[in-house]
């Protein structure tokens, strides 16, 4: 695992050079949050960068309910039995394997691995929820109900799988060569692209994902990539 730090907030890397997994823990004072959870052989490393912080973990936010995001959820809940968890109420139907779609959405296959998980949600999330530093997102595209975390003091962006980092920038399901697995696991690519406007509306000085480096002063990449990913959706 590679450990870097960007302000009060955490990147901690899994397989950096192969199939890269963010996880990110925000250091809120007293207290941290986890912002994903990597697959189930991450936890130990997690659990590890947590005691080396020496503060309690209290909180736990997925962005989507795939596999490589929520893997060792229940590892981190059993060994931190009092923390929060906190998922959209969208796709907490996806954590019990209820893959179907609702009225008013994109009837387009709901992919990527999913997995079925012990612990259950403590709080569910709408757009506007505030949590210690973060403001939640709610950006749909890559799963109906994914998440985006906004610190307005560092203007930071945790956008989960909205836009993908490694192989090249990009929105959620425009797919990459390089790396093309975040594209196959995306559920609704018009909704993505949606989602990513409203996403480049903020000011965003580190934009940090599931897969791949951080970006700096990310807004002008991101425009790009939202109007490549409009290309390619008019070409489907």
């Amino acid at each position: 695992m590679r450990m870097r730090r960007f302000g009060n907030i955490y990147q901690l890397t899994f397989l950096p050079h192969l199939f890269p997994i963010n996880c990110y823990l925000v250091d809120e004072g007293v207290e941290l949050t986890l912002v994903d959870t990597g697959m189930k052989f991450c936890a130990k490393r997690i659990l590890k960068a947590i005691k080396r912080l020496k503060k309690p973990l209290t909180r736990v936010l997925l962005t989507h309910a795939h596999v490589d995001h929520v893997g060792s959820l229940d590892t981190i809940k059993a060994a931190f039995p009092a923390v929060d968890v906190y998922i959209s109420k969208r796709d907490a139907r996806l954590l019990t394997g209820d893959l179907s779609l609702e009225v008013g959405e994109a009837q387009t296959e709901i992919k990527g691995g999913t997995m079925q998980i012990e612990t259950r949600p403590d709080h569910v999330l709408a757009s506007g929820d505030h949590v210690g530093s973060l403001t939640a997102y709610l950006v749909p595209g890559h799963t109906p109900g994914s998440m985006a975390f906004y610190q307005a003091s560092s203007q930071s962006l945790l956008a989960g799988d909205a836009f993908v980092v490694q192989g090249g920038l990009a929105v959620a399901g425009d797919k990459r060569w390089r790396f093309p697995f975040s594209a196959a696991a995306t559920w609704s690519l018009p909704t993505a692209v949606k989602s990513a406007e409203r996403l480049n509306q903020l000011p965003v000085q580190y934009l940090m994902v599931g897969h791949g480096k951080v970006i700096l002063q990310a807004n002008q990449q991101m425009a790009i990539a939202i109007e490549r990913a409009k290309r390619r959706q008019e070409r489907i």
